[in-house]
């Protein structure tokens, strides 16, 4: 995935698609996505697929809080204002994530991200974070 500063490195997941499946989709939310296993439904509606992003945070790759990591090959052609997300640490959890446009278009998550940018702050962090928790305690991911 692509982080701070454009530096590539290696975001760890528990594996929710069948072998051999496109990583990528349009959709990623999709509850009927036939690439996900019957365990990687229950890990994504738990979210604990992101778990192993933790390892991500000790070392310094991620944040808790930030834009989500990109995929490379999408990050390549990024506009240079798009490349404003990466001037922070990528997240666990973001903005984009518990935002209404979320079923919009990639340019709609870069437009949210570069709020977060903008806006960085530890409040905003710690708002982020509490409404995480709730969404996570309410079921309501996918």
């Amino acid at each position: 995935r692509v982080g701070l500063n454009n530096e590539l490195f290696i975001m760890h997941k528990f594996r929710s698609l069948h072998i051999d499946t496109p990583s990528y989709s349009e959709k990623p939310d999709s509850t009927d996505d036939e690439r996900i296993t019957p365990v990687g439904k229950w890990l994504r509606k738990t979210s604990l697929d992101e778990l192993p992003q933790l390892f991500n945070v000790l070392k310094g790759e991620m944040s808790l809080v930030g834009p989500r990591p990109e995929m490379p090959f999408l990050a390549k052609d990024y506009e240079p204002w798009e490349n404003q997300r990466h001037l922070v640490r990528p997240g666990m959890t973001g903005l984009w994530q518990l935002s209404p446009r979320r079923q919009g278009t990639i340019r709609d998550g870069i437009s949210v991200d570069l709020e977060y940018v903008e806006n960085l702050s530890f409040w905003n962090d710690f708002k982020i974070l509490l409404r995480t928790f709730k969404v996570f305690w309410d079921s309501n991911t996918y």
